[in-house]
């Protein structure tokens, strides 16, 4: 079901590997295979398993010179043998350093079931419908206490609203069908609109 995201102009782009077409049909965006700089908000997806095109790596630059904000969706985290991790590298190589605000956690049979927040340290449990925000273990705590660390030292540099001013690129670990993630997509297209 389509969720239009506050009548913003969202320009989605991306492999078709990746799934750009469900990710724009979700957010009330536009699948596009060309930047013109025209979107208030762009949403690149990446399929860790197939890597990103020529076409999506120009599509990024091209919207540098806007200054257009940007954030990266990971999708197909589910299959495969690369993961979220594995998109991200991809990322800081052809695009920009970006962040991950968020990390996947998984559940005994080794599928994503939920994301560990770097700034909180709250786990969203996505196991459930609706998901669940529960305090996140000690163990968990000691795994990403340098994601953490690093997270925290980025955006004290980057500063609030870096993400809608173009200058922080937000990468995303997104499962359509679990609901994973989309919650997170929705709140950085909502600081566009502050």
């Amino acid at each position: 079901m389509p969720t239009h995201s506050f009548e913003l102009r969202i320009s989605v782009y991306g492999h078709p590997s990746a799934q750009p077409e469900s990710v724009a049909d979700l957010f009330g965006a536009t699948y596009n295979t060309g930047a013109d700089g025209s979107e208030e908000v762009a949403i690149f997806v990446i399929n860790p398993n197939t890597g990103v095109d020529e076409k999506t790596v120009s599509n990024w630059a091209a919207l540098d010179e806007f200054q257009t904000p940007r954030l990266i969706v990971v999708t197909n985290i589910e299959s495969g043998e690369a993961d979220f991790d594995d998109a991200v590298l991809l990322a800081n190589r052809l695009f920009d350093q970006v962040v991950t605000p968020y990390l996947v956690l998984h559940d005994d049979s080794g599928a994503p079931c939920a994301l560990i927040s770097l700034a909180t340290e709250e786990i969203t449990d996505y196991s459930s419908n609706p998901s669940t925000i529960i305090p996140s273990d000690p163990e968990h705590k000691t795994l990403v206490s340098e994601f953490v660390d690093e997270y925290k030292s980025h955006m004290a540099v980057m500063g609030d609203g870096s993400f809608a001013a173009g200058l922080l690129f937000p990468a995303i670990p997104v499962w359509i069908e679990k609901n994973i993630g989309i919650d997170i997509v929705k709140q950085y297209l909502a600081e566009i609109n502050r």
